[in-house]
């Protein structure tokens, strides 16, 4: 039995009153206490066993990105309504003080701020893109990232979050050598969630692009399977919420950022990341809010 009904509001409030997530005032932002933070951190030691062997390189990087990567990747043609751009404060006295008057008498204040060079990472991987610059190994590269990700997106749905953590993998080299890494991962991530006893199940998928042209993007990424995801019921048991997604970015990144193969061609590109946040609502939904009591094959395998 789940440990709420499949509800959206049901379920989040289960987390708040388990004191798993703590909110702030902001729908898609809030806090999580220590045993979310143990699970989750739990999961992503599995996925790191999981990878051991795989060679990988791994890197943190910080929640803010050059603006710039947005700009070459297109970002705002497809996904214009998510993006974070981030503003501040550059003028004088005189201004600051108007900027303060404005607060204070409940006005609002956008008009005294600018765009910086920085933007809110929208995606786990693209602050790696530019340092693969140039021409890869024959062998290609892999790498491995704990990021945080920003959405534009405020929702009372517990998995629709604002800020959340993802575990990624990118994949550079040639088409093959991403295609054949791309379906084994797929195989991977959906047998790890199985062995968590999640119902995890794999599906081709689309990202949400935005407007009326959006709409023939994702036709198309269906159609050319370049996107799958992993997913299990959370709040709903017909529309199951995405836990891992795969995609296959073609030649996009490579083109964008110069990165060639030994051969001269461009690069293709693939990453796979765990919505760490959606893994853990996801067993906190299948097994209980208190993992003291969850089944001992998977309490486990979390906790050896």
């Amino acid at each position: 039995m789940p440990a709420t009904a499949y509800d959206a509001e049901k379920f989040f409030r289960g987390l708040v009153d388990a004191g798993l997530i703590i909110p702030v005032g902001v729908p898609g932002i809030f806090g999580r206490n220590h045993v979310f933070e143990d699970v989750l951190d739990r999961f992503n030691k599995l996925v790191t066993d999981l990878a051991k062997n795989d060679g990988a390189e791994y890197f943190v990087y910080p929640p803010a990105i050059d603006r710039k990567v947005l700009e070459k990747v297109d970002y705002m043609d497809s996904f214009p309504d998510l993006a974070g751009t981030v503003f501040s404060f550059k003028g004088k006295e005189l201004t600051a003080r108007q900027l303060s008057e404005a607060i204070h008498n409940g006005e609002s204040w956008e008009q005294y701020e600018s765009m910086t060079d920085v933007v809110l990472n929208p995606a786990a991987c693209y602050p790696v893109y530019p340092s693969f610059t140039g021409t890869v190994p024959r062998e290609g590269k892999l790498v491995t990232m704990f990021n945080w990700v920003f959405r534009n997106e405020p929702s009372q749905e517990p998995t629709r979050m604002q800020s959340f953590r993802v575990r990624e993998f990118v994949r550079c080299g040639t088409p093959d050598q991403v295609v054949e890494w791309r379906d084994m991962w797929l195989q991977r991530g959906l047998h790890l969630l199985e062995s968590l006893g999640l119902p995890a199940h794999s599906e081709v998928a689309s990202d949400p692009f935005f407007g009326k042209g959006g709409k023939m993007l994702a036709a198309s990424q269906r159609q050319q399977k370049l996107k799958f995801e992993v997913t299990a019921p959370v709040i709903s048991e017909e529309k199951p919420t995405a836990l891992c997604s795969f995609n296959f970015h073609q030649e996009h990144f490579g083109e964008a950022f110069h990165i060639r193969t030994e051969d001269g061609e461009v690069a293709n590109t693939a990453c796979l990341g765990f919505g760490l946040e959606r893994v853990v609502m996801a067993l906190f939904q299948a097994h209980g809010f208190d993992p003291e009591k969850w089944r001992s094959e998977v309490h486990d395998k979390l906790w050896p």
